[in-house]
């Protein structure tokens, strides 16, 4: 069943149904949904779909000829093969001189590499003849790096040939539930937080009833999909995928600058630069800075991807236990007890797209939003914020949003109001500032007494999660 993406599919169909020709990008990381969101626009659409492959350009050839052939005759058994890409793609310009055509180039990277001149074989083709015709073309790709810079890039033989580009994100948390919407609100968390909103590890991770036996039975098993899935995927993209293992480990531990890194991993600081570049781009690890202090020397990285994340977190250290199969005995002592840890950074990951996406009749516009972390130069100590934002309050002016995320089983008091108001008045210099606190398990009557009056915005998980008012 296909869930979610209607907002893009609604885009590609308008596309599709004025009848001109159109060059689509879709790129996006790997298992985010890029080939399902293209199968289901094409299911009721004549469609030449092709997935390139890790391969030489003569069996690329032979496989882009078979696509051919297979949408001119669906029965047929033998697949004559052109002898040029350029015949293939002109037997294309025939197929859609007079009728509507969608041509899917799947793992487009794979084919660049294969074939150099393929980029530009397309430059001519889209420019001399394929813009008189009523060709749909789509070309995908999972290596954002490549994606950007070879094909969306200003250097690119098809700089300027697109007419649209969709860059696929992991689903919010609230499209996570979805998948699962018999789960409570603190499960459906807990599944966000384990997959990240990848919509192939939520099916993956198949949660039916309970979320620790799904996580015993498919992925804390060795020869379960998910197990070994991190390794594989630094395997296919990278050359030296232990470095990068090595480099996430460290992160997962704890070390969060540059030069910690490259100590726990025993490189020198540019080696480690480098390789952490390459995670960037990868969409796994992340660079953050203080909000508001852009130039600020106190960059820190940690790992973005959720599941890479809990999978740093939980599985090198526990190995032998998952290889022996004793981790469904011990599960309750090594896992589970550190769980509403690790969702403590997820927590804030979830308060942060409530308020952009659906957080309605908010007193105010949201300019920008980030965390905070400095000096406070009164208590002599290292402070952090979860939430800073700059917002534009109805009236035109410009405030400041402090925001406080609590994943606990405890409701949240006024003294935590008390807190964000200090470290506010650290952040902000003296401007005014609002106040919001996310709690896992709601407020006491103090603090929701602060609420009714207007001092601070409380929202519960389950507000987050849409089920109640």
């Amino acid at each position: 069943m296909f869930y979610c993406r209607e907002e893009e599919l609604k885009k590609l169909k308008k596309r599709y149904d004025n009848g001109a020709f159109e060059c689509i990008i879709i790129y996006g990381r790997r298992r985010v949904g890029k080939t399902a969101l293209i199968n289901e626009f094409c299911k009721d659409k004549p469609t030449v779909y092709f997935s390139a492959l890790k391969a030489t350009a003569s069996k690329n050839l032979s496989a882009l000829s078979k696509a051919i052939h297979l949408f001119k005759e669906p029965d047929a058994l033998s697949f004559p093969q052109y002898q040029t890409f350029d015949d293939a793609l002109r037997e294309i310009s025939r197929l859609a001189q007079d009728d509507r055509l969608v041509f899917v180039i799947d793992e487009y990277p794979y084919l660049a590499k294969a074939e150099d001149a393929i980029s530009s074989l397309l430059q001519h083709i889209i420019d001399h003849t394929w813009t008189k015709t009523k060709l749909y073309l789509i070309l995908c790709g999972s290596s954002m790096s490549f994606m950007e810079k070879q094909v969306l890039g200003d250097e690119s033989p098809l700089y300027g040939r697109r007419t649209g580009q969709f860059k696929l994100e992991s689903l919010t948390y609230r499209e996570t539930s979805i998948f699962c919407p018999h789960l409570t609100p603190e499960q459906n968390a807990i599944v966000y937080g384990i997959t990240g909103g990848i919509p192939h590890y939520i099916r993956k991770l198949n949660v039916k009833d309970d979320v620790d036996e799904a996580l015993k039975e498919n992925l804390f098993d060795r020869s379960s999909y998910l197990f070994e899935e991190p390794e594989n995927l630094l395997k296919q993209e990278l050359r030296e995928p232990s470095q990068y293992s090595d480099i996430l480990s460290a992160i997962a531990e704890g070390s969060s600058k540059m030069a910690e890194i490259a100590s726990q991993c025993k490189i020198d600081t540019a080696t480690c630069s480098k390789y952490i570049k390459t995670l960037r781009e990868l969409g796994i690890v992340k660079r953050e800075r203080p909000l508001a202090n852009a130039n600020s020397k106190q960059t820190i990285y940690s790992i973005d991807d959720s599941f890479f994340r809990f999978w740093y977190r939980f599985v090198p250290d526990n190995t032998a236990l998952i290889v022996s199969g004793r981790i469904q005995r011990v599960y309750d002592k090594v896992i589970k007890p550190y769980i509403p840890d690790f969702m403590g950074f997820v927590f804030e990951r979830m308060c942060h797209d409530y308020l952009l996406y659906y957080a309605d009749n908010l007193p105010y516009e949201i300019l920008s939003l980030g965390r905070w972390w400095g000096n406070h130069p009164a208590e002599k100590k290292e402070i952090e914020i979860d939430i800073v934002g700059e917002i534009l309050e109805d009236s035109g002016e410009k405030s400041y949003l402090i925001g406080s995320c609590k994943y606990r089983n405890t409701k949240i008091g006024r003294d935590e109001l008390e807190l964000m108001r200090n470290y506010g008045a650290v952040f902000s210099r003296g401007k005014n500032c609002r106040y919001v606190i996310f709690s896992k398990s709601g407020f006491t009557r103090e603090l929701k007494e602060c609420s009714d009056a207007g001092a601070v915005m409380l929202v519960t998980l389950n507000k987050m999660m849409g089920r109640d008012g």
